[in-house]
């Protein structure tokens, strides 16, 4: 059955997570962090800057498998693969705290691969500031659209600026493990089996298991972070880009990027090959 178009309006209740130390710094390890201010509980810890992922994924599954589209079949509903991300880093967090997050269908349109879903994902601390705020989309691979395209709002435009090259000699190596997939899913909260289950991967048409898009990212970001921001991740404003291929593993990613202007970076992720799994990605930051 396609996805409904109907969609487009309807809002998750608020998730309630409640975001320790403990699990900030089990994201850090999970993606290799080797930066005390990760690990320094007799300080004030840092947050990683992706890790609103984490608290975001209930929501995401809610929306996605929840009644506006119950007319998806599960075949349909696996093939949805993450499309693209806009994360605002709005407030600081601290630790021990409970986050409450709203996802919202925005857009539902046909796209050339097949259906395409915008979400806008809201979390807010008990006082209801807003904490994170992230655009993200995703696309049904062959799947139709029932209705006509429709778009609650539109999401912030990205910033303008050049795209980093993959293929830059400069590249910096990022290595991917055999088992990066199954440490980030325990480490991040976020348990999706075409990640770990090589039988569900490959029913859902994947010819491997392939790495999370946000475990991509933030092995991305770690090292911006690290390279390009005096290591300091609370400099991180807003970040994002679009997934543009699979990530097998193991292997070795080439991390590209430029700096246009102050306070942005611009940067892409390719495959040894030179394919690229992340494209027009960007970084705010303050400077």
């Amino acid at each position: 059955m396609p996805l409904s178009s109907s969609l487009v309006g309807t809002a998750t209740k608020p998730a309630e997570h409640h975001v320790d130390a403990r699990w900030w710094m089990a994201y850090a390890a999970g993606l290799g962090e080797t930066d005390a201010r990760y690990y320094d509980t007799t300080a004030r810890l840092a947050m990683h800057p992706v890790f609103p992922v984490c608290v975001e994924w209930d929501s995401i599954l809610e929306l996605r498998l929840g009644p506006g589209a119950a007319g998806m079949s599960a075949a349909e509903q696996a093939r949805a693969v993450h499309a693209d991300h806009d994360l605002h880093l709005l407030s600081p967090l601290e630790g021990d705290t409970v986050l409450y997050t709203t996802a919202t269908a925005v857009a539902v349109e046909r796209r050339k691969p097949g259906a395409y879903l915008l979400k806008r994902l809201d979390s807010v601390d008990a006082r209801g500031r807003l904490v994170f705020r992230t655009w993200q989309g995703t696309l049904y691979r062959g799947v139709e659209v029932a209705g006509p395209d429709r778009r609650l709002e539109p999401p912030p435009a990205w910033p303008a600026a050049p795209v980093a090259a993959p293929a830059a000699s400069e590249a910096e190596q990022i290595a991917v493990p055999l088992q990066a997939a199954h440490v980030y899913t325990e480490c991040a909260r976020i348990w999706n089996p075409i990640h770990t289950d090589l039988a569900h991967a490959r029913a859902a048409g994947l010819p491997a298991l392939i790495l999370h898009g946000t475990a991509t990212l933030a092995l991305a970001v770690s090292r911006l972070v690290q390279g390009r921001l005096g290591g300091d991740p609370g400099r991180v404003r807003r970040l994002g880009g679009r997934f543009s291929g699979m990530v097998e593993m193991p292997t070795s990613l080439r991390l590209s990027s430029v700096d246009p202007s102050p306070g942005l970076l611009t940067w892409s992720v390719s495959t040894p090959d030179g394919h690229p799994v992340i494209s027009r990605a960007y970084l705010e930051y303050a400077p």
